[in-house]
């Protein structure tokens, strides 16, 4: 949201409320964002933020392959219970920790063993980077088997970096496109002064605005999306 990367940032506690804007064409559409916590402890919370939802952001990390698992869970939920036209998305985060390094040590001496483990010498904690430069030792969750759930399931699919932005601005224009903007603002229009109508509920949506939840308490707090 702020194109800064905390790596100390607390995490969600409940949920967090932060706006957005995106353009696409010659339209501004504000993102109205409502980040929930993934504990199971506050798991009954969620619907009550992604219940009237126009779209939702389902994030795994591809580092940790039980976090796809979960994020399938998430999926059937939203796909059971929110607005039957929600636009998902599925996200794999930490795209920067798979990718190679911008710059790849020189070898110090050409008399060292080429035999030699990189894992004995590495610091502690350091993953050793295979050919190419890339450590691809870290990846758990490989893009094709994450691609080929996201196209069965009906979902747009994403590989982000929250650190370095990568891919972050496709998420938000590609859910742009898949919104039926117009639909909602007509029937936001039809809906004036009609009780139960979209145009009556508090805080309508402006024109060219995609609004997540406009019944849910405004928060303070942002995260680290």
């Amino acid at each position: 949201m702020s194109n800064e990367f905390q790596p100390n940032k607390e995490p969600t506690i409940g949920a967090a409320f932060l706006t957005q804007k995106c353009r696409l064409e010659d339209r501004v559409l504000r993102y109205e964002i409502w980040d929930t916590d993934g504990q199971e402890r506050f798991h009954s919370l969620a619907p009550m933020y992604y219940r009237n939802a126009q779209a939702a952001v389902v994030v795994y990390d591809i580092t940790k392959g039980s976090s796809l698992e979960k994020a399938k869970s998430w999926v059937k939920e939203l796909q059971r219970q929110a607005n039957p036209n929600i636009v998902i998305a599925l996200a794999g985060n930490k795209l920067d920790l798979v990718q190679p390094s911008p710059l790849s040590p020189a070898p110090t001496s050409s008399s060292e063993s080429e035999d030699e483990a990189d894992d004995v010498t590495a610091t502690p904690g350091e993953t050793p980077i295979g050919n190419g430069g890339e450590p691809e030792s870290l990846r758990q969750v490989p893009r094709e088997e994450a691609q080929a759930y996201a196209t069965e399931a009906g979902l747009l699919f994403f590989e982000t970096s929250a650190k370095t932005g990568e891919g972050i601005h496709d998420v938000f224009t590609e859910i742009a496109k898949k919104i039926p903007i117009e639909h909602i603002l007509a029937s936001t229009r039809g809906g004036v002064g009609r009780p139960g109508a979209t145009g009556g509920r508090a805080g309508g949506a402006q024109e060219g605005a995609v609004n997540l939840d406009a019944n849910a308490p405004k928060g303070n707090d942002a995260c680290n999306c």
